[in-house]
């Protein structure tokens, strides 16, 4: 059985409530990730999502908007050492496509629905004679 740890990413952007929007969708752009966890010193407070950026840009949002104002707040999360499949159930059901993991209740990484679709490719592919 695939478990998140082994699939999420761990080299996640972070952003605090208090950054200006507008930085933080810059920085995903940079990076080419769809989603920032936004942290309270350790503790995760909420996720910003692309999906909210697009709320945001349609609500006409103020140049001094901040990530809190429009970041999904108290997120669904996983365990790392949840299945794959689980995440996938959440994931399906709460219409969403990226999910934050935590180790222990410390954030650990996160697993977007294009890292489960890989496992699910790999488990698909034919092997070799």
């Amino acid at each position: 059985m695939a478990v998140v740890a082994n699939h999420m990413s761990s080299d996640i952007l972070t952003a605090s409530a208090e950054e200006r929007l507008a930085d933080a969708a810059k920085r995903m752009v940079e990076r080419g990730v769809g989603a920032v966890l936004v942290l309270a010193g350790e503790r995760l407070e909420g996720i910003l999502t692309e999906r909210d950026l697009m709320k945001a840009v349609a609500a006409g949002y103020s140049e001094d908007a901040k990530v809190g104002d429009w970041m999904t707040r108290h997120p669904e999360t996983i365990e790392a050492e949840d299945s794959t499949g689980h995440a996938a159930a959440l994931m399906i059901h709460g219409g969403f496509r990226h999910l934050p993991v935590l180790d222990e209740g410390r954030v650990a990484g996160i697993v977007s629905i294009r890292d489960l679709m890989r496992v699910a490719l790999e488990d698909s592919s034919p092997r070799g004679v």
